[in-house]
């Protein structure tokens, strides 16, 4: 049953055509990112929560000393970013979407879901994810390397949490997005050797040509 949930998602988070973009190309004008995307809302919230984490981390001592308050704010909003982007954007953005099981053997299973190779994906709402996804951690990293130079180590604290939850997303979308084009190229060879209707594309040239050389032949 959860299985079927999850495909039921995926199959839902269809590209909305964007009627919105025709009167600022025919006016001349390039449109914003927002009216490009097919879900504007989610693309926000990509990058609502991470934006928020990394401004209160860095001038969050502008408005007060209280680290602990810097901290609590900073790891409620890098929670929220991690649920967001692998439970909301990247189904919607990019037609993927990753989870973990634990066995009873206590082993941890990734599992993997992806779109329909056949509907095309929203260029826009892909690159800004994918940028979102890997730009993010990278900053974090750059803040870290910083917490050593300068000892400010306890900010160290912030900086794991926040490496933590950015690389679970990270390695889950990238294996996810690799089993993703492993099996589209599985089933494209399977068709055209074939898998798949009167015997595949490959199968159906195959056979003709052996029945026209017979042909000629007799």
């Amino acid at each position: 049953m959860a299985t079927t949930d999850r495909q039921n998602l995926l199959s839902d988070a269809q590209p909305m055509a964007n009627n919105q973009l025709e009167p600022d190309l025919e006016a001349g004008n390039q449109p914003s990112l927002l009216k490009q995307s097919s879900h504007p809302v989610c693309l926000i919230f990509h990058f609502l929560f991470r934006i928020g984490a990394i401004c209160t981390y860095f001038f969050g001592t502008w408005f007060t000393d209280n680290f602990v308050l810097i901290f609590v704010l900073c790891v409620l909003m890098l929670v929220f970013d991690f649920w967001t982007v692998k439970n909301v954007s990247g189904r919607l953005l990019v037609g993927l979407r990753w989870w973990s099981e634990n066995r009873e053997d206590g082993t941890t299973t990734w599992l993997f879901e992806s779109r329909d190779p056949s509907r095309p994906l929203n260029p826009v709402d892909s690159r800004l994810f994918w940028t979102g996804l890997y730009v993010a951690p990278a900053v974090w990293v750059v803040f870290g390397i910083l917490c050593i130079l300068t000892f400010k180590l306890k900010w160290l604290l912030i900086v794991a949490v926040a490496l933590a939850l950015n690389f679970a997303n990270v390695i889950g979308y990238t294996q996810c997005d690799k089993d993703a084009k492993q099996k589209w190229a599985t089933g494209f060879a399977s068709n055209m050797l074939g898998g798949s209707g009167a015997g595949g594309i490959m199968g159906g040239l195959m056979s003709r040509g052996i029945t026209r050389m017979a042909g000629s032949m007799f």
